[in-house]
């Protein structure tokens, strides 16, 4: 289906649109539909999960380091959304990885796809409520640091976010979270001194600096990456932030890592493209599969 302008229109079956377009809050059912979803995951991997992990464009390698039991499909799985970018398969893993049970979700979803950041962040509140305690959280991003190169890897200290809303507004349920959670450290400090020091063992330059999330899906202008480097962001990107701001309602620690696919200086700005963008992650890719693996062994 195409609307009047000749681009693909989103197509939505009722049970994928039970926390969609037409639930912008959370609303009074919310546990409900958190509970089916994550019952179904059960019946086809019954275990606790120790370890949640987001996998960003172009960084569904690190799968291949999972020991994996199960997969599930999102199209399996009632109220959950359908990824509808082509660099994100769309499934979860289930298995084992550095000791740990963990579940990668192989896939995301951004606001630019026309979902609410209810939806967006749906999936997060569905690991939490698996039981998992610990959020990893990758995305590619443009580099906006003078000195840093396209392919380095970015530990996230911190964010800003810029894309005009918050997947907690609306009514709040004090069992998923409380009505004004604490957001003085996002990215957990001791998961932050674990990754540098799996990188510093490995000999691995790791950056930390500040991601700021924009709606997208357009990249942005010189002017606007002249405004955000002022602002006190390092990179950009267009996802990341609402998921971590779920997980930090839900009480879960985060660990977030980017990669620099892209140089965003505005005096010296170049075309990109996805398929550039998706090349040089997977080519930094080994670097974050390292880091990743190393700071879920030491947990």
């Amino acid at each position: 289906m195409t609307t009047p302008s000749g681009f693909p229109q989103l197509q939505y079956t009722q049970e994928h649109t039970a926390v969609g377009l037409a639930h912008p809050a959370l609303g009074l059912h919310a546990r409900e539909r958190i509970e089916a979803c994550a019952q179904a995951v059960r019946q086809r991997f019954a275990r606790p999960i120790d370890v949640a992990i987001i996998l960003g464009t172009g960084l569904g390698a690190l799968a291949n380091e999972i020991e994996v039991e199960a997969t599930i499909e999102y199209e399996a799985l009632p109220n959950f959304p359908l990824s509808t970018v082509e660099s994100h398969r769309g499934r979860l893993l289930c298995g084992t990885l550095g000791g740990k049970t963990v579940i990668a979700m192989q896939g995301r979803f951004h606001r630019y796809e026309g979902y609410s950041l209810q939806q967006v962040t749906f999936p997060v509140r569905v690991l939490r409520a698996l039981g998992a305690g610990t959020l990893v959280v990758s995305n590619a991003c443009g580099g906006m640091h003078p000195l840093w190169q396209a392919g380095d890897l970015m530990l996230i200290a911190d964010h800003i976010n810029l894309l005009g809303d918050n997947p907690l507004i609306g009514p709040n349920d004090e069992a998923l979270g409380p009505r004004f959670p604490d957001m003085s450290a996002p990215y957990d400090p001791a998961l932050r001194i674990l990754a540098r020091e799996v990188a510093a063992a490995q000999g691995m330059t790791l950056r930390e600096g500040v991601y700021v999330a924009v709606p997208g899906p357009n990249l942005e202008t010189p002017a606007e990456y002249r405004f955000l480097r002022a602002i006190g962001a390092d990179v950009v990107g267009m996802s990341t932030v609402p998921e971590v701001i779920v997980a930090r309602h839900g009480g879960m620690r985060v660990l977030g890592l980017s990669i620099i696919t892209d140089l965003c200086l505005p005096d010296a700005l170049q075309p990109t493209d996805l398929a550039d963008i998706v090349r040089v992650a997977r080519d930094a890719e080994p670097k974050l599969t390292a880091v990743v693996r190393g700071v879920v062994e030491r947990l």
